[in-house]
């Protein structure tokens, strides 16, 4: 899930509100520059993968949502290599539930990418399993999409895979991709045996241990 973590409904929340006013008001920003940026930062990560990309959109009903989609479309001209669709958000809720093998990257705005994403770490085992990144033009910042969980700090129950195959993406960004693949086939083959599973899998696994089994697989 691809998003443009700068601009879209979260940008309002710079803008002081006057609750006496009797009226809040939040603004939903696309700019073309911003929308350009996202887009084809998507397109160039459906290259690597299985060449399909989804905009998730919300274009029957906003002004900004139909820009966005203009935009997409005529970007994916220079992307012809990659199949591109496009759906509304509630539809791409329910076929991510229902047909999630559709999928393979999706580029949408801030606040549906922030839901998205977590109903697609559903999909995969939990917040646990999924890596992020916040990349800009020059710097770019990977961690768990967990955040610090703080609620489970020191107890050795935290699963570790969203932490490795957050570096995982950033060997991809600085260039390493078979470093990267490296790590991403050892957690797949840890993750093939049924006892390495966290408390958040269903198993008894310590932080350490599964990291262990991790690194033991790694060739």
């Amino acid at each position: 899930v691809v998003r443009e973590s700068t601009e879209g409904l979260f940008s309002a929340r710079l803008r002081p509100p006057d609750p006496a006013s009797g009226c809040v008001e939040d603004v939903l920003r696309i700019t073309r520059v911003g929308a350009e940026r996202v887009i084809r930062a998507a397109f160039r990560q459906a290259l690597r993968r299985r060449k399909k990309l989804t905009l998730v959109d919300k274009a029957n009903v906003l002004p900004s949502m139909a820009f966005f989609r203009q935009v997409f479309l005529e970007i994916a001209e220079e992307f012809p290599q990659v199949t591109a669709e496009c759906l509304y958000v509630d539809a791409a809720a329910l076929f991510l539930v229902l047909q999630p093998e559709r999928f393979d990257v999706i580029v949408t705005e801030n606040m549906f990418g922030d839901i998205l994403s977590d109903l697609a770490a559903g999909l995969v085992g939990g917040m646990g399993m999924a890596p992020s990144a916040d990349i800009g033009e020059r710097h770019a910042v990977f961690q768990p999409a967990h955040g610090s969980a703080p609620d489970i700090a020191g107890q050795g129950i935290a699963n570790p895979v969203a932490a490795i195959l957050s570096a995982a993406m950033m060997l991809d960004w600085l260039g390493e991709n078979g470093a990267a693949d490296k790590i991403r086939l050892a957690v797949r083959s840890a993750l093939r045996q049924r006892a390495v599973r966290t408390p958040d899998l269903g198993g008894q696994c310590r932080t350490a241990s599964m990291t262990d089994a991790i690194l033991s697989e790694l060739k």
